[in-house]
């Protein structure tokens, strides 16, 4: 008889420190056979439950995907997707034998900071613990050891930029079609470090991680083991259970597993002061730009700080003012989240002058106040764009409400739903060819270099001040445990995990062992 597997797509990546919140319609949640459609064979993590379907012919209940901007998740919207989820799982609880859930790992909600632990709780409260869950996690997660101790399965993107959704998908459903077959009977350790990042964001490109993927791709060799997941953390969640992690899923005994996992971890705390990036002020950046002689492709300026993908308001202005001020032509500017002025520039046609009063609207004091502007629409449009490079290729997207905005010798990209940069058919899509352009400044940390790399001269990050800024000393953290790294340079830590502070997560669910 085939399995009967429930899955779900609910994710975002709560940045505590942003004051907005995501209502339900913020997620724009899109229900069973619709959401397949949609998202059933893209890189996704459900393209890789779907591909487990196909190949062990599982029943298969999809309830609904859910992706939101990067902020506190409300009460209602929480109870409403995860309700949607757990009412799925209680009418099928009498055929269901296994669940498969594409989390982030770092929501956090009005009324519980680790939102992927209260989903997994109120699930085993219908499904019972003999019922094995398979959970895939961003690397950017906080896991909890609430998570560990509620899902068998764990398994997180392995990329920086983020490019193998689908193939962790299909892990985390290959490993649960052997626990339901209850060939193994998976669990999840982890091992937990006092920092609020690991200090590169958990870059795969270049830098340690290389390294320590490797291993983890080598020991998931190892008889037994399933999984191994690094997490950089999401340093901008001010939670109890912040920070990096590696966790190993697997079946017998942890003692050498967890000797593993630590040594991985110690590699992280160890080289916590060794950071490859130089994020440079504004100023610099548009110094830069001022002198840059394109022989090759475009000079990219990204301002990590203000990067919506993190939770960053999106609409910092203090780059875009730097580059004027530089008198900075044939350059592109994007995305400007700002929603009064695109609904603005809407009121008006093409080749229009306009005066405009662009960003710093949400918190002036992260990344500069509004600016206040003349130039020409050059374009109207809804929004819409379908990507088409190695994350989000063949993916229907939308910045709701945009236009394009010429002042002096900068083309902006005014948008009214916030998102960062992670696709050339963010800009192409709405007139704008950014390799064809000298300059192109854009909101994103790393997610862009997947699409942007290939055509770039030089890359160059900056630190506009926004939320996201590289100065964790800025932002007011009340929650996370004392002493953490960096806002406490000199805690220590015993070796391999001993005296760890936080400690390491056991996962005390089964498989119906």
């Amino acid at each position: 008889m085939p399995f009967t597997v429930l899955t779900a797509e609910f994710s975002t990546e709560s940045n505590t420190f942003n004051r907005n919140r995501v209502e339900y319609d913020d997620f724009h949640p899109l229900f069973g056979s619709a959401a397949i459609v949609v998202r059933g064979d893209a890189n996704t993590e459900l393209a890789g439950f779907c591909d487990c379907v196909r190949d062990y012919g599982w029943n298969h209940i999809h309830v609904l995907s859910a992706f939101s901007d990067c902020f506190v998740v409300t009460r209602d919207a929480f109870d409403r997707l995860s309700g949607a989820i757990v009412s799925a799982a209680a009418e099928h609880k009498a055929n269901l034998d296994g669940i498969s859930l594409a989390l982030h790992g770092a929501m956090v909600t009005e009324f519980d900071e680790d939102g992927e632990g209260e989903l997994l709780d109120r699930l085993r409260a219908v499904v019972g613990m003999d019922t094995p869950i398979a959970i895939t996690l961003d690397p950017h997660a906080n896991v909890t050891s609430r998570m560990c101790e509620l899902a068998n399965i764990i398994v997180s993107d392995k990329t920086y930029p983020h490019i193998e959704m689908r193939k962790v998908g299909r892990q985390a459903g290959d490993i649960l079609q052997r626990a339901m077959k209850r060939e193994i009977h998976p669990r999840t350790l982890r091992v937990h470090l006092p920092m609020l990042r690991e200090v590169n964001s958990g870059r795969t490109d270049v830098g340690p991680m290389i390294d320590r993927i490797a291993k983890a791709r080598a020991y998931e060799k190892e008889p037994s083991v399933f999984a191994v997941s690094i997490n950089a953390g999401f340093g901008c969640a001010d939670i109890r259970e912040v920070g990096p992690s590696v966790t190993v899923t697997y079946d017998g005994d942890e003692i050498k597993h967890r000797a593993f996992a630590e040594l991985i971890a110690d590699d992280i705390w160890e080289k916590r002061f060794e950071v490859i990036d130089y994020f440079m002020p504004v100023e610099e950046a548009a110094d830069i730009a001022k002198k840059y002689r394109r022989d090759k492709g475009p000079l990219i300026i990204a301002d990590y700080a203000d990067n919506p993908g993190a939770g960053a308001y999106g609409d910092s202005t203090n780059l875009l003012k730097a580059l004027l001020d530089a008198g900075i032509t044939d350059a592109a500017f994007g995305p400007m989240f700002d929603s009064a002025t695109a609904k603005q520039l809407h009121g008006h046609k093409v080749g229009d002058q306009v005066k405009v009063k662009l960003g710093g609207k949400f918190d002036s004091r992260f990344g500069g106040t509004p600016l206040e502007l003349e130039g020409e629409v050059r374009l109207i449009s809804d929004g819409s764009y379908t990507g088409d490079g190695p994350q989000i290729g063949g993916l229907n997207m939308s910045f709701g409400d945009t236009a394009v905005l010429q002042v002096g010798g900068i083309e902006i990209l005014v948008v009214s739903e916030g998102g960062q940069i992670l696709d050339l058919q963010q800009f192409r899509a709405f007139g704008i060819d950014a390799a064809a352009k000298s300059i192109v400044a854009l909101k994103s940390q790393q997610h862009f270099r997947a699409a942007f790399e290939p055509i770039a001269g030089e890359i160059i990050l900056c630190d506009s001040g926004a939320l996201c800024t590289t100065h964790l000393e800025k932002l007011p953290y009340v929650n996370v445990p004392r002493p953490i790294f960096p806002l406490d340079r000199d805690v220590e830590v015993g070796p391999r995990g001993h005296g760890r502070k936080g400690g390491s997560g056991q996962c005390n669910a089964s498989a119906g062992a």
